[in-house]
């Protein structure tokens, strides 16, 4: 079975990823104490964190990349360990970006962007093996 030929929507597919990142940045907040998720009602705080997910996507798929190459001698210096620094202080920018857009989430420093980084990853990692591969196309 190539690719192609495998069930479920690139649409689909696409709305489980940004679903699930929703989700694990709903358990960073509870978890972090430096990263707050603010909203009058239970809608406007799913709003807001769809709205983040969408962010979070982009910065990873814009700027990692970027960064992973400019700074390749650090990872291997690191032994990859630098990757944890730049998956916080990109973390940390998307807080900075979405509250600069009037969203209220918001992550207070560099180690709130550390731990829910981290969080983020596992929580992600562990819901992505839940999901069938015919929906989840990665």
């Amino acid at each position: 079975m190539t690719y192609t030929d495998r069930p479920g929507s690139p649409i689909l597919a696409f709305v489980i990823r940004v679903v699930v990142v929703a989700v694990a940045l709903w358990i960073a907040t509870i978890l972090v104490d430096g990263i707050s998720l603010g909203g009058a009602t239970t809608q406007a705080r799913v709003g807001t964190l769809v709205v983040v997910a969408l962010i979070f996507g982009i910065v990873n798929a814009v700027l990692k990349p970027v960064i992973q190459v400019l700074s390749c001698p650090l990872y291997v210096l690191t032994l990859g360990l630098f990757g944890l620094v730049v998956n916080a202080l990109l973390f940390w920018l998307v807080g900075t970006l979405s509250s600069n857009v009037g969203l209220p989430f918001h992550v207070a420093g560099f180690w709130p962007g550390f731990w829910g980084a981290v969080i983020v990853a596992v929580v992600g990692f562990l819901l992505h093996l839940v999901i069938p591969d015919s929906l989840d196309r990665r």
